[in-house]
């Protein structure tokens, strides 16, 4: 096991530890954006993103999230109709919202614009998923033709679901082209869209297809290609992930009245009883924030981060040789008593009312150069939507939600999330 001194080397360090490269098959819904690069052209890539998710720039997107929010909670209300108590799958309705704020903020669109492209995502997410747990071998076409594919033996087609072979034009694969090409289309119509108006130029997808310098001073301009695999990044990236973590926020305030009661007068305290979130007052959700690390922490969006060593490296006592792969559980970190104490698995949002000893024992957004550049927009996200909902609505956690954390692409419900909703 790695100590945490060794851990907080290995997220760190930028040079010696390097991504692991891509599946060719899970490009398709990552897209070569910035996940998979490396060298320049992430430095390049990352210089641009980080303009768009500055936090002076995240919080000028307040407006835009609580009227996502807002037009969500009205949809809601009209689901209810007269009912005193209803009951709703919240983790599909999560990532509808997530999905609406992703498109205002970062594409200068609405969900309504970007809902194919989500669709196609949801679907290839799925593909991808099931080419993970395969095996990939790469090089397949230069073994095999399609002529010797067409006259595979039945025992092999037996088989051919264990294996993945990214040339050969199996079902599985035509729909993936099928899905990326299609996922291709609608976001460079987007970008034909985004190009022809003025308003809001301010968003992610305008920096991307705008000139900027470089570190050296020059100044570049991306590819359309390389613009639409940013894209494909961060329309999935920036849903899955804070839909999710908003998903087992709610399930944990719906399970823990106490903190449920706790957060919803912090919200009145800071809001007023008719108040919203601001600007001026998004700082003051001390608790709210508190119960959105504490969720990270015991329900991370990724359960592991993986690397591997760019040359031959000394991690504490350990050499580790030149193309090791490693692996950090982060959930194991996130849960191991010794850093957090006895009650590591139980749900404690007070346990980040100090800061850590030791940043490499929380990392759910990654630590060091490589730390996820979204992570501005998922917290301010997280708090404003909770606190909206907390504000109009007391939780109870269904008898018919199942309690089974399943990892797809990210954390999340097997079974959904069945909460009950009623009016404060």
């Amino acid at each position: 096991m790695i100590s945490l001194t060794g851990l907080c080397l290995f997220t760190i360090s930028g040079r010696p530890y390097m991504k692991l490269k891509y599946n060719p098959l899970a490009k398709m819904l990552f897209g070569q954006g910035l996940v998979g690069l490396d060298g320049d052209h992430w430095a390049f890539h990352r210089r641009i993103a980080n303009q768009a998710f500055s936090m002076e720039r995240v919080k000028s997107w307040i407006p835009d999230i609580v009227a996502s929010t807002r037009k969500t909670l009205i949809e809601w209300e009209e689901t209810k109709g007269s009912q005193e108590e209803f009951e709703m799958e919240v983790h599909k309705e999560l990532h509808n919202l997530s999905a609406d704020i992703i498109s205002r903020t970062d594409f200068g669109s609405s969900y309504e614009e970007g809902k194919r492209i989500f669709e196609l995502q949801e679907q290839q997410m799925h593909l991808v998923s099931l080419a993970l747990r395969s095996i990939y071998i790469p090089g397949f076409r230069l073994v095999f033709s399609i002529t010797l594919y067409k006259c595979i033996s039945l025992t092999y087609k037996k088989c051919v679901h264990f294996f993945e072979y990214r040339f050969l034009p199996t079902a599985k694969n035509k729909e993936r082209w099928r899905l990326d090409k299609e996922t291709r289309d609608s976001i460079k119509l987007l970008m034909t869209k985004n190009s022809e108006t003025t308003r809001n130029k301010s968003n992610l997808l305008s920096l991307f297809m705008s000139a900027t310098e470089n570190e050296g001073g020059k100044v570049k301009r991306l590819s359309i290609d390389e613009v639409v695999e940013e894209c494909k990044t961060f329309y999935f990236a920036g849903k899955e992930t804070t839909a999710n973590l908003l998903t087992w926020a709610l399930i944990m305030l719906s399970a823990h009245q106490e903190w449920q009661n706790k957060a919803r007068d912090e919200v009145f305290q800071v809001c007023g009883v008719h108040g919203l979130p601001t600007v001026d007052n998004i700082n003051d959700f001390k608790l709210i924030k508190m119960i959105v690390n504490e969720t990270l922490r015991l329900y991370p969006p990724a359960v592991m981060m993986k690397r591997r060593a760019g040359k031959e490296v000394k991690l504490g006592n350990l050499r580790i040789p030149a193309e090791t792969l490693l692996y950090l559980a982060m959930t194991n970190v996130h849960h191991d008593v010794n850093v957090w104490g006895e009650d590591a698995n139980k749900f404690n949002p007070l346990r980040f009312l100090e800061p850590r000893k030791h940043p490499a024992t929380f990392f759910p957004f990654s630590l060091g150069p490589r730390v996820c550049v979204g992570q501005n927009l998922a917290m301010i996200e997280s708090i404003i939507v909770l606190a909206i909902i907390l504000r109009q609505y007391v939780l109870r956690i269904s008898p018919t939600y199942v309690h089974a954390p399943m990892q797809l692409m990210t954390l999340q419900p097997q079974f959904g999330a069945h909460i009950l909703f009623k009016n404060i």
